[in-house]
């Protein structure tokens, strides 16, 4: 008997939820990203590379935050260099999480992801609910009513991932979410990106390549701006059988890319 995927429930509008060409993106002067083709649909998508390899500087233009300076990048149909008004509706139906984001230290966990569903525009009516769903999810339910300046680092990164999925994004960008959180917190968020990977598009920056390949579908791995591999985790676990640095086949694997491509292999 065939199974029915999420694919064959939820009709896909466009090719690729996310799809670069070409993409370069300054940060402050420094081209982070240059002449990156990446590719990303439904699914959990983990993206890894050492530090300055333009991790961050993409994920902000996936959110649009920066333009690209150049190359072509679109995001759910939408093209991310038309105006604010074009991309509007798309930013409904995206969520981000920062390295650094802001907050409010006196809101309460439930007032500040209401507040942000209202900036996303979800219906006034259905706000209530929908903070109290993404609380519930990244269980935050008994510490709704503190106020976020009382909250341990973990406790405040969960209340960063309800108000990034408060408004069910299509798209979901998620820089260095595991920051602060325990062993048991880190595992109860991979079974969330799994269960959010059925439906939406899901990108993970982060430096724990255990992580990636417990709650991953595809890995990116990203240097020097530029995409260094695209693959499957069991991909990545191969290419350690063929040597590189770790304490893990996925970490062997990941360091042998690096060296490689530093190689100019």
């Amino acid at each position: 008997m065939r199974v029915i995927s999420a694919e064959d429930v939820k009709p896909r509008l466009h090719a690729w939820d996310v799809e670069a060409v070409g993409l370069r993106v300054k940060a402050g002067r420094h081209l982070a990203v240059n002449g990156l083709d990446l590719r990303l649909g439904t699914g959990v998508h983990g993206l890894l590379g050492p530090n300055g390899a333009g991790k961050t500087t993409l994920m902000r233009a996936l959110a649009t935050v920066v333009t690209p300076a150049g190359g072509t990048l679109t995001l759910l149909g939408t093209d991310a260099a038309a105006g604010a008004r074009a991309l509007r509706g798309m930013r409904r139906t995206l969520g981000y999480l920062p390295q650094q984001f802001g907050y409010y230290p006196k809101f309460t966990v439930r007032e500040y992801v209401e507040y942000m569903a209202w900036m996303r525009e979800v219906p006034s009516a259905e706000i209530p609910g929908a903070a109290q769903r993404a609380i519930d999810r990244v269980r935050l339910t008994d510490k709704a009513g503190a106020r976020l300046k009382t909250l341990s680092g973990g406790m405040l990164r969960r209340a960063g991932i309800a108000q990034a999925i408060v408004n069910d994004p299509s798209l979901l960008l998620l820089d260095e979410p595991t920051v602060g959180l325990d062993p048991e917190q880190r595992i109860e968020l991979r079974e969330l990106l799994r269960d959010l990977g059925t439906d939406a598009c899901v990108l993970v920056s982060t430096h724990l390549v255990e992580d990636v390949v417990a709650a991953c579908t595809d890995v990116v791995v990203i240097n020097q701006g530029t995409l260094v591999f695209q693959g499957s985790p069991t991909d990545l676990t191969r290419l350690g059988e063929q040597g590189g640095v770790g304490d893990s086949p996925a970490e062997r694997g990941y360091s042998l890319l690096l060296t490689r491509h530093r190689d100019g292999r």
